[in-house]
């Protein structure tokens, strides 16, 4: 199975949100990183055929998605964002209904509902309201509808945005397990919400893609680029005045700095090894 974007492009008046746009996806888990306004959203709203390009194909397996329709639409997950969902069903109720949209058998939506809803730890709350639910709890039924029709492709658009550390840990877990012979795009601004579980990264700035590759492969175009320096307070105030500073630390009387930079920020600055958040903040120092 392979997904592409050929040229892919979308322009609001005088807005160009995504900018001829090249792709190809196969098995695997793509975490899309970018700041918020670089076109992740109108990416993954392309791709799931609620926008339509402006110009440009989206392709699966050589052919043109709006040919092919409805079948293109039985291969999609989606977990938009801004998750929609019924208050005052219960998670059951609300599986079936996306299994009666999706076209499911009754029978077939309540065994792969009580299926999912275990899966994703919900088994115990099956019969409650969604209103009574964390954002942590609608985020995990929001994986179980999404894969409600055992769809080849899921498309995740900021899915632990408010989470707190523990659930978003336990959605990517979620994820990782339902990723298995499945391809998953997932767009976030959380850099750990990729890291540890993308094969690839690809980072999208000003709706272009500037950098494309594993967690490995993009370190290391910032390897001679990240700084460590202890110096006095006044020198780091000076220091951080002018550069992209990762983060600061006081140690008794004098203050480590972890910059990111071209160049020395000063003569007794070191080296040391980047990471992908270093990485991000020095693609999107601006913002």
């Amino acid at each position: 199975m392979e997904l592409s974007i050929e040229r892919l492009t979308k322009q609001y008046g005088n807005k160009i949100a995504v900018d001829k746009l090249n792709a190809k996806f196969g098995t695997g888990v793509y975490g899309l990183l970018g700041a918020n306004g670089a076109g992740k959203t109108t990416l993954m709203r392309m791709l799931c055929g609620i926008l339509d390009p402006t110009s440009g194909e989206i392709k699966l397996d050589g052919m043109n998605n709006l040919d092919m329709g409805e079948v293109f639409r039985e291969q999609l997950g989606y977990l938009p964002q801004d998750f929609g969902y019924y208050p005052d069903f219960k998670a059951r109720e609300f599986m079936l209904y996306i299994g009666a949209l999706k076209g499911l058998s009754p029978v077939y939506a309540r065994e792969r509902a009580d299926e999912l809803l275990e899966m994703v730890g919900l088994k115990e709350v099956a019969n409650k309201k969604i209103k009574t639910f964390s954002g942590g709890m609608k985020q995990r039924l929001g994986i179980a509808q999404a894969v409600m029709n055992d769809p080849k492709i899921l498309v995740f658009d900021e899915p632990t945005a408010g989470l707190d550390p523990k659930e978003r840990v336990r959605f990517r877990n979620l994820i990782s397990d339902f990723a298995s012979e499945r391809m998953v795009l997932l767009s976030t601004h959380i850099v750990s919400d990729v890291e540890y579980i993308a094969d690839e990264i690809l980072v999208m700035k000003n709706g272009t893609m500037i950098a494309r590759g594993t967690v490995t492969e993009l370190v290391d175009t910032i390897s001679d680029k990240v700084w460590r320096v202890i110096t006095d307070g006044e020198s780091a105030d000076a220091l951080c005045r002018e550069y992209n500073i990762i983060n600061l630390r006081h140690i008794e009387d004098k203050v480590e700095l972890r910059i990111v930079s071209d160049e020395a920020p000063m003569d007794m600055a070191e080296h040391v090894v980047p990471t992908l958040e270093d990485l991000y903040l020095y693609e999107f120092k601006e913002g």
